[in-house]
């Protein structure tokens, strides 16, 4: 129905375990870029196959995709259960493709952990991929640690 409208379909993807500022301005700015954000949100079993440590998801799926949700700048959450987002993004074929800036939007190998996942099928169908600058000192990681702390 969007695109039958004419928007322009925005997607990202991640684990969003515990949303603070960085996410927060990183998905702001990737619903600048269209007029559609759809974000994809690693499974509870997704995300405890990346290795990211025993205690994490620290939110389960539904409460971080409630919380993402709530943002008046989303438009919808989906969940996916790979290691990475590329089937979905084959489904629901984004017109633009967002990252953070730890990503490089023109690597080409997808073995280098720069590649952003999916890219290479969106330029295909003439989409575009972008790398969003990130906000220094936020992320999950740094949080967690400084709670232990």
């Amino acid at each position: 129905m969007w695109r039958l409208k004419g928007d322009q379909v925005v997607f990202t993807n991640g684990c969003f375990d515990i949303l603070h500022k960085g996410h927060v301005t990183y998905l702001a700015k990737a619903a600048e870029e269209g007029s559609r954000l759809i974000i994809g949100i690693n499974t509870d079993q997704s995300v405890r196959e990346q290795g990211k440590g025993p205690e994490r998801p620290i939110n389960d799926q539904d409460a971080r995709a409630l919380v993402l949700a709530s943002l008046g700048f989303v438009d919808a959450v989906v969940f996916f259960n790979d290691q990475t987002p590329l089937d979905l993004i084959k489904s629901i074929q984004p017109d633009i493709l967002v990252k953070g800036a730890d990503y490089d939007a023109d690597e080409m190998d997808p073995k280098s952990p720069k590649y952003i996942v999916g890219s290479d099928v969106v330029k295909k169908y003439g989409g575009k991929v972008k790398a969003i600058q990130l906000v220094e000192g936020f992320s999950t990681t740094s949080i967690l640690k400084k709670a232990r702390d």
